[in-house]
């Protein structure tokens, strides 16, 4: 498909009723049991991404052109609408967040994200003006174009304010975003009032709320309309094998030797489209 076809098969998912869950691979191989497990559509995951190359995640550590390349290699191998977690838009300025959604848009993303953060430690979100200004740049770039997601990574920060948070995705909501988030609230009320306070535009919840896992139903609810998985199926991934090599190391082999079969690794690619080097 196109982008564009991805863009509205993309869109359509979040106009329909009912929740999604969407699951953030890293690689080709994650990306295509994420197809067969018979998800809809895929979103990168930056922490992910970060990890495998040994770099810290949130740090402009990766850079824009190396995420757009993993997105690229997923999207390919499946076929499926990917969504860019693109970070603070790789960049200070409103026009780092719009040159991003350009080159996702090019790359044949159908979604994009926009943070609030600013990879300074000391300062670590952008103050209130600016992370509106961020938004409502990459909006009038995204429109009819890309699904443009607006997040503010306030909770994650210990700036534990739902009030603050809901301020900033209104004003993101209102600057032309088309789904907004805020990762890690507290627990299922502050999901509801997020919720409450931006519709009818959909939001994004990632796996569940600092208080605990929740049932999807129960997100559903609530008026989650995506739940992304962030960077669980990595770490899932590497306590498995973690746990693993514990034991080999301790001399016994048998749960390195219980993966999944390089048969079936070789039968997922063998069945993908062909990736040029």
């Amino acid at each position: 498909m196109t982008q564009h076809e991805l863009y509205q098969q993309f869109k359509a998912l979040h106009e329909r009723a009912g929740v999604f869950v969407m699951p953030n691979p890293w690689d080709g191989v994650s990306a295509l049991l994420c197809k067969e497990a018979g998800f809809e559509a895929l979103g990168t995951s930056s922490a992910a991404i970060a990890w495998s190359l040994g770099r810290q995640d949130g740090t402009h550590a990766v850079s824009r052109e190396e995420h757009l390349r993993n997105a690229v290699l997923i999207g390919k191998l499946t076929g499926l609408p990917v969504n860019g977690d693109t970070e603070d838009g790789f960049g200070p300025a409103p026009a780092d967040g719009v040159a991003t959604v350009e080159a996702a848009i090019a790359a044949g993303l159908a979604g994009v994200a926009i943070e609030d953060t600013t990879a300074d430690p000391e300062r670590p979100i952008h103050a209130f003006d600016d992370a509106v200004e961020r938004v409502r740049q990459a909006a009038k770039t995204a429109k009819g174009r890309i699904v443009l997601t607006a997040r503010t990574d306030s909770f994650l920060h210990g700036m534990d304010d739902l009030n603050d948070a809901i301020k900033r995705l209104v004003a993101f909501a209102e600057a032309g975003a088309d789904v907004l988030y805020a990762p890690s609230p507290k627990d299922m009320d502050a999901i509801r009032a997020i919720v409450k306070a931006v519709a009818p535009k959909p939001v994004n919840v990632v796996v569940r709320p600092r208080s605990g896992v929740v049932p999807v139903a129960e997100l559903q609810a609530a008026g989650v309309k995506r739940i992304s998985l962030g960077s669980v199926g990595y770490n899932h991934a590497m306590a498995a094998l973690r746990a693993a090599l514990t034991e080999a190391a301790a001399g016994n082999l048998a749960p390195v030797s219980t993966g999944i079969r390089s048969s079936a690794i070789t039968k997922l690619i063998e069945e993908a489209p062909k990736i040029s080097p």
